[in-house]
């Protein structure tokens, strides 16, 4: 039999079939699938991305709930940073969350825009912390290898994907499969 791709890979490791180990990066992770809730993150000040995805082993990954935090430009940046707050602390008020996995902040050029970003981070990750949730950080060439199988996916590829992983029939905003991808990926890599 030939190599299996990424996908093939983990679709076999999420039905709870066995993936040899010559099979490649799947195969190598001789650990239980995840188990639980995902809270994905895709932090930004004006648009951040939520999913809850939830994890049990031999089915199919199930999209729980997802919104995009749209705060209008109108508003300055602490109503923004309040509302990604609300938003995360209703997701962990609603639902029995075990990690939350965050998309980390790409290179970019402009400090105010480094700054921004950092800013929708600190105000996810501390409504996070203040639950006393562990958090979890994935760059994104890492999300789209894991999720798509090429870090150089674009967004259309990653919204398919995501889209087909997680059965789900309604087409997702970017923002919520990029938070989607982000949950898909920590569960996928991460080793207890």
């Amino acid at each position: 039999m030939g190599r299996m791709s990424i996908r093939q890979q983990w679709a076999a490791k999420l039905a709870g079939r066995a993936v040899p180990a010559s099979a490649g990066p799947v195969g190598t992770l001789n650990k239980p699938a995840f188990h639980g809730q995902v809270l994905g993150v895709d932090p930004s000040l004006r648009g951040t991305g939520l999913a809850l995805v939830e994890f049990t082993p031999g089915r199919q990954p199930v999209l729980l709930r997802c919104r995009t935090v749209k705060v209008a430009p109108k508003f300055p940046m602490p109503v923004a940073l309040a509302e990604i707050h609300r938003a995360i602390v209703s997701f962990l008020d609603d639902f029995p969350v075990r990690h939350v996995a965050l998309e980390q902040t790409i290179f970019v050029q402009n400090f105010q825009t480094a700054q921004i970003l950092g800013a929708a981070r600190g105000a996810a990750i501390a409504a996070v912390a203040l639950r006393e949730l562990p958090v979890f950080e994935y760059p994104p060439l890492r999300v789209k290898q894991a999720v798509v199988g090429a870090g150089r996916a674009s967004k259309e590829q990653m919204a398919r994907t995501v889209m087909s992983l997680l059965g789900h029939g309604r087409t997702l905003a970017y923002d919520e499969a990029d938070a989607a991808g982000v949950a898909l990926c920590h569960a996928f890599t991460w080793r207890e």
